[in-house]
């Protein structure tokens, strides 16, 4: 037990070293989100108050925040207004996710689309992206204008071939890259570039940021989708199940159909094309995930993008700013929240 301590300890740590490097300007983010998103729709108003509410690690713009720094950005609030817009292009395309998901619970807390219903959700988050376009227009940076928008059109992207593969039990891994490289790793290596874009670096420095950024996405939905099917995680306190119960195939699952005999695979069909999904078919999708060793399977592949983040890094000289980045690899794969 006391190495889980431990380890649990070392993840957390890594978090918590990034959000002390640039805590002064997470606050600032934090006022600029709340003060862009004032409506004189009472609605509105209630729905995006209630959806701060809830919280979240703000993980995208701190990545935006400290690329900035490592960069020596030091000419203004542009990070800080530019982190509070790729953080407003993540909370809608929860806010979207939620609704076609049908989810019900995010953060511990009911969902914007079962107090308010689809529509409304809908339409609030777009509500953010149009917020989040007025000040990208605002900074007047056509680089920046460009990157972002092609960042919201490419999670959209990703969201419609989800949708086109849903369910789809025997999907290859390719295609899984693919969804999560436009729903999450976009959005990742737009917040880590946009620090060498403002601090006007040259092209490798830009490079080399986005392709951090993509690759710990990669590590990061790996690792989140390798989670949810991970019970040894319950000595955290971790709920796991959620993707199974809403029938999200994701990377464990692609897997262990790879490695299954034939009765076991049209078993696994069957639960995944059921309406609904119980305890004891999570517990037989357990079962077999262990004995095929699928979440080590997992955590070797996402090692994989790991390497390719910190590497990346190399053409910067060492640093304090370097190490929180280079930790935050390690995070982003082991971590249990």
């Amino acid at each position: 037990m006391g190495t889980v301590i431990q380890l649990k300890n070392q993840i957390n740590n890594s978090y918590t070293d990034l959000k002390n490097s640039v805590e002064d300007k997470l606050i600032l983010v934090e006022e600029k989100i709340n003060s862009r998103l004032a409506s004189k729709v009472e609605l509105v108003q209630k729905m995006t108050k209630y959806h701060l509410s809830t919280g979240g690690k703000r993980l995208r713009a701190l990545l935006t925040l400290q690329c900035s720094k490592i960069c020596g950005y030091e000419k203004g609030l542009r990070d800080v207004n530019l982190a509070a817009c790729v953080e407003l292009i993540h909370a809608a395309t929860l806010m979207h996710d939620d609704v076609i998901d049908n989810s019900e619970i995010r953060r511990g807390k009911k969902t914007l689309n079962m107090i308010w219903g689809s529509h409304s959700s809908i339409l609030v988050g777009d509500y953010l992206l149009s917020k989040c376009f007025e000040m990208m227009v605002e900074d007047g940076n056509l680089e920046l204008l460009k990157l972002l928008a092609n960042t919201s059109s490419e999670i959209a992207q990703g969201e419609v071939l989800q949708l086109q593969h849903n369910k789809e039990i025997d999907m290859l891994e390719e295609t899984y890259l693919n969804i999560i490289s436009s729903k999450t790793a976009a959005l990742f290596a737009a917040a880590t570039k946009v620090g060498a874009i403002i601090s006007e670096k040259d092209l490798k420095f830009k490079n080399a940021l986005e392709f951090y950024g993509k690759n710990l996405g990669l590590t990061f939905q790996i690792a989140d989708d390798t989670l949810d099917y991970n019970s040894e995680l319950k000595l955290f306190g971790k709920n796991i199940g959620n993707d199974f119960y809403e029938g999200k195939v994701t990377l464990p699952i692609i897997l262990l159909y790879q490695r299954i005999n034939n009765v076991e695979k049209e078993k696994l069909k069957y639960l995944f094309e059921k309406q609904t999904r119980e305890k004891q078919d999570l517990e037989y999708v357990l079962y077999l995930i262990k004995k095929n060793n699928v979440i080590k399977e997992c955590y070797k592949k996402a090692e994989h993008y790991i390497n390719l983040a910190s590497n990346s890094l190399s053409v910067f000289e060492e640093s304090d700013e370097k190490n929180v980045l280079k930790n935050l690899t390690s995070f982003s794969l082991e971590r249990n929240f």
